[in-house]
């Protein structure tokens, strides 16, 4: 009979998989380590909230059981990649067999209320032989294997050891459905609103990239974008979402809606030196100010430190188009950059704002970002706010701007331009009071 987990606290955290694995090698002459990342679920937190995505993220759990039958042993890594122990000896070949079965199984998407969710993954392997173990060198083989199948632009799974090339069947058809959707303007861009956290005004949106599949309706796009980066078409997609928002900003005037739109820009079009004209174009073709809009970029695109990069920058701000840093934190120490590049906005990773009720150590880090922010004169958002508590926090810090869920998910512009008009605050606020 399988097993079958009914919370996420129930599967082994990251020491305590470890340790599983530990106790593995000194039992076991021969064993195979997979890791596994959710590709891009982060769109699943941001647009239906961290109690959605945790569903989802037990379902996933407990179909990678199923699909081996109960026969591995599996941890939660991370929040959202997880750790299966194959017992045996495994070839790569045999390995990659594991990872195409994973694949095919969840090509049956995951639903919630009309939309569905496709999990793709991102799997590193690493296989135990008899011989010395050290536990740490494996355990760090095995996130090595995992960063260079992130990295892979054909397959996204690798064996850190072997060096057989990867098949690239299921890339192509990517390939084809990304052209496809193109084609056939089955691509959309929502939008999620930012919010003044006192007034509970909508001050501007964030657009975000969804894909009208034929077959199985509202689906997030990251394995198009990851075949797009693939098969270098992702300045096709860029450029396709950029125009986008200039007529969502278009149809946001004629309905006499004032407020900022911000668009995520790809490291790839940091380096195209088309990007500044290709701004201009547009501008003049749907004739609306550079100014209203924002691009927002992670941190370790401007981390790069190229000079291309600080080019392009200083050229986005000449041209009166706001820079903003998005999941601010998460996962970088050096702060330099921030100093030397102009910014709009510090957007707050959303694990800090989720956890503030649980740690006082957020407060502190969203207090550091504020004296930061101050420092260059940009504002700070919160994202992930899903709770009135939350809210409640962000206002005694005085954070100005939040987004999240507790204001609303990522939703069609017709959507929005009806919430807008209806006004947000007094259904926010309804909560509010509730809560209290």
């Amino acid at each position: 009979m399988n097993r079958v987990y009914h919370s996420l606290n129930t599967i082994s955290n990251r020491f305590m998989f470890i340790d599983s694995i530990e106790k593995q090698a000194k039992t076991k002459p021969h064993f195979s380590l997979m890791l596994v990342d959710v590709v891009r679920f982060s769109d699943v937190t941001t647009s239906f909230g961290m109690k959605v995505g945790d569903q989802i993220l037990l379902e996933i759990a407990n179909r990678i059981l199923a699909l081996f039958n109960g026969k591995v042993e599996l941890g939660r890594i991370s929040g959202d990649a997880f750790g299966v122990i194959f017992e045996g000896k495994h070839s790569r070949s045999c390995l990659h067999k594991y990872y195409e079965h994973l694949i095919e199984h969840f090509k049956t998407p995951m639903h919630y209320e009309d939309h569905a969710f496709i999990a793709d993954f991102n799997v590193g392997a690493v296989t135990m032989t008899n011989g010395h173990f050290e536990l740490e060198q494996f355990v760090a083989k095995a996130e090595a294997a995992l960063k260079y199948a992130k990295e892979n632009k054909f397959d996204n799974f690798y064996v850190l050891d072997l060096a057989e090339k990867p098949d690239t069947g299921r890339s192509l058809a990517l390939k084809a459905d990304l052209t496809r959707a193109l084609k056939n303007n089955e691509l959309e861009l929502y939008v999620q609103p930012k919010v003044n956290s006192k007034s509970l005004q909508i001050v501007g949106v964030e657009c975000l990239l969804r894909w009208n599949h034929p077959l199985d309706g509202v689906l997030f796009p990251g394995p198009l974008i990851e075949a797009a980066e693939s098969y270098n078409m992702v300045t096709e997609l860029a450029y396709w979402t950029l125009e986008e928002a200039f007529k969502i900003m278009k149809q946001l005037q004629s309905e006499n809606i004032d407020i900022g739109l911000s668009v995520n820009i790809s490291p790839t079009q940091l380096y195209d030196n088309k990007l500044i004209s290709t701004l201009q174009g547009l501008e003049q073709k749907y004739q609306l100010p550079l100014s209203l809009f924002e691009v927002e970029l992670t941190e370790d695109m401007v981390l790069s430190n190229s000079l291309m990069v600080k080019k392009q920058l200083a050229e986005l701000d000449t041209l009166g188009i706001s820079v903003s840093i998005d999941d601010f934190g998460k996962g970088y120490s050096n702060l330099s950059y921030v100093r030397d590049i102009a910014i709009s906005a510090l957007k707050i990773d959303k694990s800090f704002v989720m956890e503030l009720e649980n740690s006082s150590i957020n407060e502190a880090i969203i207090k550091a970002t504020q004296v930061i922010a101050e420092g260059k004169q940009c504002d700070v958002v919160a994202e992930g706010v899903e709770t009135p508590a939350q809210l409640a926090i962000l206002r005694k810090l005085n954070v100005e701007t939040v987004q999240g869920f507790l204001f609303s998910k990522a939703i069609r512009v017709c959507e929005f331009i009806d919430l807008y008009k209806d006004g947000l605050g007094k259904m926010v606020k309804t909560e509010l009071d509730e809560a209290m």
